[in-house]
């Protein structure tokens, strides 16, 4: 069955948004029961605000317009807001629903934060650690000082006093000459007046152990050795060593004292006799030798070394003593162009009559350049005390070699080759161990030989004992007494070949 409607019936809507056949807008027809509508709902814009968007257009007839029409009453998931209206034409053109405004939730009132009492927590922490580690320091450092002056004690009492109310004056010789004959050096009274007495001028060198100052005393010129806060065993092995009974000897620097002195920081020292002329590696870097000074000097080395490496018995004899750090840094030349061994920091001793001998634990000790194959392998005894004086015999045979390079041959045409240390050629300038394993162990090489020492009778001589020297087999080295005896035949026959 139709049901007709008169046109007059129908009303009509304008429209904008929702409007037929997909315009943008116009107008659209509404039967009876309908509903034109007006909508306004919030739109979000590019800066962040809500903006109202308005829309019009009709609602069909039924039930499902007029709940429309109520939906202004229900909430909706975003802000809308309805009007509708059928008395006339276009009646939806003049309707502006309110824009509800989103409710809007308060921001939350924080209560202020006072941050006074814990900055004031936080400094007081701090304050308590920092003079909690200050008075540790304190603590410290006085017990450091303590322990090393008790050390030094135990030094010296191992030494008879014997001038108790002694009034130090004169020369440093005389008061030596004074001294109980043992060789040993001055009283232990006698050395730390010595060492107030002191004032240094310059510094003339550093090393690994610290520094060396050259400084007077009562007008004479002394070497003052200042050891590292960390060279602690090396100032007291040092200093045992100066101070063995019958240690003195023309080729061996003179000691004069030892002492640890006071101040914020205690300062371990050691004075010794001045020599100007600097080591021995100093000195062939700016002078060439002819064949008796190179005569002399390898002469005095070897019997400086001599000395050390022998045992002297009796009441109070001497102890056999190893250097185990010899090379051309730590041999001084004297004035009157002889050389003097020094640096005894690593020496170690041996007691024949205890079968004792003291070495530190480790076995790599003193100077790469200069170690024998035996340390650089560790195939050393280090019980063994004369695998200690073969390895000293190896790194005097390199010096030989250092000292030969710059001795001048021929009578119309003097020449001399320029100052190398041993293995220059061979190993970077601070090798490894690896570098002189592999070079004096694996490889076997050994410093090179030049052709024009054969042309000359002293250094042809030197170039024989230096290979006998470092000879891969310790028990094939010369010994320092050996070598010692055949410079001082060389210096009456310089035709003598070696055997």
């Amino acid at each position: 069955m139709c049901v007709y409607v008169n046109k007059e019936d129908l009303r009509r809507c304008y429209c904008d948004g929702h409007c037929p056949n997909g315009e943008v807008n116009g107008t659209c027809e509404i039967k009876p029961g309908g509903m034109c509508f007006a909508s306004v709902e919030a739109v979000l814009g590019e800066d962040g605000n809500e903006y109202p968007m308005w829309s019009y257009g009709c609602f069909p007839s039924g039930e499902s317009g007029l709940m429309q029409c109520k939906g202004h009453l229900v909430p909706h998931l975003e802000s809308k807001s309805i009007q509708c209206c059928d008395d006339v034409n276009e009646c939806n053109r003049n309707l502006k629903p309110l824009y509800p405004e989103r409710p809007t939730t308060e921001a939350p009132v924080f209560e202020q934060f006072d941050s006074l009492p814990y900055i004031v927590l936080l400094t007081s922490i701090t304050a308590c650690i920092t003079i909690f580690l200050l008075v540790i320091a304190i603590i410290y450092k006085k017990y450091n000082r303590k322990d090393m002056q008790r050390k030094h004690n135990l030094y010296a009492r191992n030494y008879q006093v014997k001038y108790p109310n002694m009034e130090v004056h004169g020369p440093l010789s005389n008061l030596i000459d004074q001294s109980s004959g043992s060789g040993s050096g001055l009283p232990i009274l006698v050395q730390r007046t010595i060492a107030k007495q002191i004032q240094m001028v310059r510094s003339v060198g550093k090393g690994r152990y610290g520094e060396v100052l050259l400084a007077n005393w009562r007008g004479e010129q002394v070497a003052v050795k200042v050891f590292n806060t960390t060279e602690e065993q090396s100032w007291f092995r040092e200093t045992e060593v100066y101070q063995t009974v019958l240690m003195r000897h023309d080729n061996i620097l003179g000691f004069i004292a030892a002492d640890i002195k006071g101040g914020s920081w205690p300062q371990m020292i050691l004075i010794t006799d001045y020599h100007e002329r600097g080591s021995l590696y100093d000195h062939l870097q700016t002078h060439v030798l002819d064949s008796n000074s190179l005569l002399l000097m390898a002469t005095s080395i070897a019997s400086g070394l001599s000395h050390l490496h022998t045992e002297i018995f009796g009441t109070r004899g001497k102890p056999a003593i190893a250097h185990r750090d010899i090379k051309s840094k730590n041999i001084l030349v004297k004035r009157n162009g002889e050389c003097c061994i020094a640096d005894f920091g690593l020496a170690v001793k041996y007691l024949s009559d205890t079968n004792e001998i003291d070495v530190p634990p480790n076995i790599r000790s003193g100077t790469r350049r200069y170690m024998a194959p035996e340390i650089l392998d560790k195939s050393i005894s280090l019980k063994n005390f004369e695998a200690h004086k073969m390895s000293d015999m190896y790194a005097f045979g390199l010096v030989l070699w250092e000292m030969s390079r710059r001795c001048i041959t021929g009578d119309k045409i003097t020449t001399a080759d320029e100052y190398c240390v041993p293995y220059y050629d061979l190993v970077p300038s601070d090798p490894s161990f690896d570098d002189m394993l592999d070079v004096v162990c694996v490889k076997k090489l050994r410093p090179q030989i030049p052709l024009r020492w054969e042309t000359d009778d002293t250094l042809l001589t030197m170039s024989k004992i230096m290979q006998e020297c470092w000879h891969a087999n310790p028990a094939v080295r010369l010994t320092a007494l050996r070598v010692k005896k055949t410079l001082y035949k060389l210096d009456t026959d310089t035709s003598i070949k070696i055997v």
